[in-house]
Formats: structure tokens, C-alpha cells, sequence
């Protein structure tokens, strides 16, 4: 690494912080990205009394470079920054995200045999008969929460039927996920975050048990029966990897829908061509680039490697900024603007490479099926207040979403 590329960060990087879950809110972060992308696509993020520096890359052919490398960048110390400042993983080797090859191979072949396009596909009329019981509910009936009434219970329900977890746990888990990656006030401790993630792990541990002496339709008791490296998964196994699954797709799908009725709502005629938009798919795919919450993913170095002009030491961390790539005028046309009819799309909301994100298919048809029962209930979405923002330096979104349909 060069001298002159801490030195030109230093301030900016104690103006922003990355860390700080607020900078993330700041009025200028978008410029903050732009000019960044512009001047430094890679930067190092200077360290501070709490936590060590890091490499920023924001510019998306150097993330792509690093997504793809799974040799000389491992995801074992962790993959986002709440785990890689602290310095370790305690899911590393078990979860699949943290989880390098070729180990990673086969944990991953476990998982994707659920999670095709065809097998998802067949939990689509449940997910449609859902999304239009809840919208019948809400349209012209007055002012509504979204995030609360539809947003947060369709993901959750459908990664519950997954797993073949009965609907007696459902509110409890939506109301866990909430508080485990991000926090809709701004004073909620670390502390509370980390006892929700255990509560999840609890929780999913205690139907591991029960659905070994009670097996149930759903990857749970399908992981059961798996073995792996010649020996069956344990509960720890099991635990984790359906916990992973409950955090992504849930917090995926869920704040892609806020984050879309937002925009939709703030401008009418962003509203009127999503619901003149021809081919959906095409339609959904732009919505995920522009409104995707998940800000950040991140790697370690095994090596000394240099990308892109950039020389990395081993063992230093680097964040790959989604939130920043996804808008780079060196691959996306028009960048700021969602263009429905957008092909190819090559975002990176769902990561890169061997960890693109098991679970991409379900986000998909879960946004697609919500967002088009909801063109086809409503002519027009109107804000009835400010919605609440998410306080994390992982997830960008809105705790609360009040609206009419009309």
C-alpha cells in the first residue's frame, strides 16, 4: 500500500465514518460515493481508539475483482464489518458465508438443492394468495404501515414454510431480524442486536431438536438427513446455515420493498412506469440495484496482492461497497436513474462470485409477486409521514413506511 493513499483519506475518513451507523444518514452520502468513485475507487478507511483501518472499494470492476478471488481473500475472519472489526467469525467454517473452498463447495451443495429457481418457484401461489389477502386488507382503506403490514410478514413467512417452521413462530422471528443487523432507534446498543441474533439461533435450535424426533416438509429435516465430509450435520451445523438464510432473505426481500415503495411513493412517476413496465423480471432486477439494503460485504487478504493499483497487505480487511458499485457510471448507464428496461444488469446487491447469495431466486420472486399484486391493487401510493430510519452501517432502509393505496 502507498502512503499517499492513507494520507489523502485521513480526514475524510474521521468526517465519515463508515463505522457510524448515522454518517449513512448524512444528507451528502451519495455525493460522498460519487466523488470517491470518481477520485479513489479504492481508499483505505484510517482506524480510530475502536476499531483498526480498512480498505474501501467502491468503484465496481475493483469489487468485482475481489468478489471473485476467494484464493487470496478468505471470508473466514468474517463478511461484514460487525464481525471483521472484531476480528473473527464464530460461525467461520460452519455458516456458508464464512465459509471458504473447498470446503464451501460442498456446504453450499447442501443448501442450493432448495433454493433453485424451480424449487422456489413452487412457493409462488402461496406467496401470491398472501400478497393479495394482506393488499385486499390495506387498499383504500386509509393510512397503513407497508413495512409493518406486508414488507414484514410475506419474507419471513415464506423462509418459514422453507425451513417448516410452524406459524406459531412467525411474529417472533420477524420482530428478531429486525433488531439483529440493524436498529430502528438509534440508541439500541450492540448488546441488544447480539441477544437477538442469539434469540434467532435459540429458536431455530429448538426445532432442529424437535423436527429430529418429529420430521417436517422443509430444509430443516432435509439437512437432518444430509451428511457432510461422510458424517451427519450437527445441530451447530444446521443452526447456523438456516439462521443465515433467515437473516438474508428476510432482510433482503423485506427492505428492498420498503426501500422501492419509498421511491415509489416520493415520485408518482417513478410509480407510473414501474407499473407500465412490460417485463417484470427486467423490472425487479433494476429495483434490486437501486434499492438493494445491503450496503457492504467484506473479505480479509491472505496474501499481499495488489488490485487495481492498490496494495494490499495480508491480513488487512476490505469492504466491497454494493451501495457505491451499483451506481458506477463505468458499468451502469444513467446510474441514479431506475431504468426498468435496463439489460443486462450485472448488480451486485447479491455479492459476486463463489458467495453470490444462495438465496438470490427467493428475493427475486418475493419482490417480483408483492410489487406486482400491488401495481395491480393500486393506482396511485400516497406518504401519509415520515417513515423511520434504520440505524446500521450494514443495511440501508426504513423501519416504517405509513401510506395509502388508492
Amino acid at each position: 500500500m502507498t502512503d499517499a493513499v492513507r494520507s489523502t483519506t485521513l480526514e475524510d475518513t474521521h468526517v465519515w465514518d463508515l463505522t457510524e451507523p448515522t454518517t449513512h444518514l448524512r444528507d451528502g452520502i451519495a455525493e460522498f460515493w460519487r466523488d470517491r468513485r470518481l477520485r479513489q475507487p479504492i481508499f483505505w478507511h484510517e482506524n480510530s481508539s475502536q476499531h483498526p483501518g480498512f480498505w474501501v472499494v467502491c468503484g465496481y470492476d475493483p469489487a468485482v475483482t475481489v468478489y471473485r478471488d476467494s484464493k487470496r481473500f478468505t471470508s473466514q475472519r468474517g463478511n461484514v464489518l460487525l464481525t471483521l472489526l472484531a476480528g473473527r467469525d464464530n460461525a467461520a467454517g460452519k455458516m456458508l458465508a464464512v465459509t471458504d473452498q473447498p470446503r464451501h463447495t460442498g456446504m453450499r451443495r447442501l443448501m442450493t438443492s432448495a433454493l433453485t429457481r424451480d424449487a422456489v418457484r413452487t412457493l409462488a401461489p402461496r406467496i401470491q394468495e398472501r400478497s393479495k389477502r394482506l393488499l385486499a386488507q390495506w387498499s383504500g382503506a386509509g393510512t397503513f404501515d407497508f413495512a409493518d403490514e406486508i414488507a414484514s410478514r410475506i419474507p419471513i413467512w415464506t423462509i418459514c414454510d422453507l425451513l417448516g417452521i410452524p406459524e406459531r413462530d412467525h411474529d417472533l422471528l420477524v420482530s428478531l431480524t429486525k433488531q439483529a443487523l440493524s436498529s430502528e432507534d438509534a440508541a439500541q446498543s450492540d448488546i441488544s442486536a447480539a441477544a437477538a441474533r442469539q434469540e434467532i439461533l435459540l429458536c431455530l435450535l429448538d426445532h432442529v431438536e424437535s423436527q429430529r424426533q418429529h420430521p417436517a416438509n422443509g430444509l430443516i429435516t432435509a439437512l437432518i438427513a444430509e451428511t457432510f465430509e461422510g458424517a451427519p450435520l450437527s445441530d451447530d451445523q444446521i443452526v447456523t446455515n438456516c439462521y443465515s438464510i433467515i437473516l438474508g432473505g428476510d432482510e433482503t426481500s423485506r427492505l428492498t420493498m420498503i426501500n422501492a415503495i419509498h421511491a415509489f411513493a416520493g415520485d408518482p412517476r417513478l410509480w407510473d412506469r414501474f407499473t407500465e413496465a412490460e417485463d417484470l423480471g427486467t423490472a425487479v432486477e433494476e429495483i434490486i440495484r437501486c434499492f438493494a439494503p445491503t450496503m457492504h460485504f467484506g473479505r480479509v487478504a491472505n496474501v499481499d496482492v495488489e488490485i487495481h493499483g492498490t496494495r494490499i497487505a495480508a491480513g488487512e480487511i476490505v469492504t466491497m461497497w454494493n451501495i457505491s458499485a451499483n451506481r458506477d457510471l463505468t458499468r451502469f448507464a444513467d446510474p441514479d436513474t431506475a431504468r426498468f428496461d435496463r439489460k443486462p444488469n450485472p448488480h451486485l446487491a447479491f455479492g459476486y462470485g463463489p458467495h453470490f447469495c444462495v438465496g438470490a431466486h427467493l428475493a427475486r420472486l418475493e419482490i417480483a409477486i408483492v410489487l406486482d399484486e400491488l401495481r395491480r391493487s393500486a393506482r396511485s401510493i400516497i406518504p401519509t409521514g415520515q417513515p423511520r430510519p434504520l440505524y446500521s452501517n450494514f443495511l440501508h432502509g426504513y423501519a416504517t413506511m405509513p401510506i395509502q393505496l388508492v
